[in-house]
């Protein structure tokens, strides 16, 4: 039914719930999974430009890192051919730019920010209203939370 399936990841554990209900779907459907994980570039925003950035950047990578890696286990244990891709960039802007019209985005509605809106966070509510594709949004339930 689907190409692939896309999952955003920001390392949450409403993204990693995501991640997992992605993962179930794929193994289904028999679709690879792509993992994918946006660096925030607007945190660079109120820093001065010295060195302090390069040590900002490796932490920030390092972080994106672990949260690929993670999805990446979860779909090897369920036998799925999962691809990991990292940017930088506006979160919302850069998924919805790299999902295709054949894919299936499944994310979750709140992450690590803590700048989610009422209903979706502001990044699964951007995704939703300019996406080319179906995206799958799982909510956080109470589980998630502990």
């Amino acid at each position: 039914m689907y190409k692939r399936i896309l999952v955003p990841t920001d390392g949450s554990e409403n993204a990693k719930a995501a991640a997992r209900q992605g993962i179930e779907l794929a193994q289904l459907m028999g679709a690879p999974v792509v993992a994918i994980y946006v660096i925030d570039t607007s945190v660079y925003a109120s820093i001065p430009p010295d060195a302090l950035i390069l040590d900002i950047s490796s932490i920030l990578k390092k972080d994106a890192k672990a949260a690929l890696d993670s999805v990446a286990k979860e779909a090897k244990k369920k036998k799925v051919k999962v691809e990991t891709i990292m940017r930088e960039g506006s979160p919302s802007k850069e998924i919805v730019d790299f999902a295709l019209p054949g894919d299936l985005i499944v994310m979750g509605t709140k992450g690590r920010t803590g700048l989610a809106r009422l209903f979706l966070g502001s990044v699964a509510e951007n995704v939703v209203h300019h996406a080319r594709c179906p995206v799958l949004v799982i909510r956080e339930t109470k589980e998630m939370k502990k």
